[in-house]
């Protein structure tokens, strides 16, 4: 299919995973592992589409008050990914992992970095994970920054601030996917989002597809942006 008017930069919250397993009887980790397939579908189909930038919420910072077993699941199904590294490498699509990366293991955080370093020089698509991100956290943090650097105050504005911001280099999201049936933003890209469009759906993001997608970018395409202007 083809769109006259394609967002850049898509933000996908991946919400349901743990619903969709519990509604067939199965371990919430049986859920994320479904998710994991489905981001990969969703990526895919970005890339096909020509969008170059996609940011997906996959572990935020409120989740690690979740059950101990469910966040250990979830940490070795990213550690498990980034193994399979070389799929994106292939596609010529770059990596990117924002948040607060040292709650991770040095094991996976050495891993990030190298996918980082490995996809560095791909253009195709950027693909950025938010890994113990959180919208507030990443605006304090950048807020230490600018005090510890000592920023020239003078000098600062929207986007100078954006330097120092997890994500740096990334232009502003236009269109947040939100799957699962909530309705809210939940602490993810809330500086960047200021003029996003927002899209919601009840499907939980395991049976989140292509057709699934299509349907958000045929919405997107219809509504008029006037980003405060008449």
């Amino acid at each position: 299919m083809i769109y006259e008017n394609l967002p850049v930069h898509v933000g996908f919250i991946m919400d349901g995973n743990g619903r969709w397993a519990k509604k067939r009887g199965l371990p919430r980790k049986l859920g994320h592992r479904e998710g994991a397939k489905a981001f990969k579908k969703c990526a895919d189909h970005c890339m096909k589409l020509g969008i170059k930038f996609a940011t997906f919420y996959a572990f935020s910072t409120e989740n690690q008050k979740r059950p101990e077993d469910e966040v250990e699941a979830l940490l070795k199904l990213f550690d498990d990914y980034l193994d399979d590294i070389r799929e994106m490498d292939a596609k010529n699509a770059r990596l990117r992992f924002i948040g607060e990366l040292s709650f991770f293991p040095d094991s996976t955080r050495e891993k990030m970095l190298e996918a980082e370093n490995a996809t560095k020089n791909n253009t195709g698509f950027t693909c950025s994970l938010a890994l113990n991100y959180g919208g507030r956290d990443e605006i304090l943090h950048a807020v230490k920054r600018l005090v510890t650097e000592g920023c020239n105050l003078s000098a600062l504005n929207e986007d100078t601030f954006g330097d120092y911001l997890y994500t740096k280099g990334l232009p502003d999201v236009d269109l947040i996917i939100r799957t699962g049936g909530e309705q809210r933003l939940s602490n993810f890209l809330i500086w960047q989002a200021a003029y996003a469009e927002y899209y919601y759906t009840d499907t939980f993001f395991p049976d989140f597809g292509k057709r699934e997608l299509d349907k958000a970018f045929e919405e997107f395409a219809e509504r008029g942006r006037r980003f405060g202007g008449v």
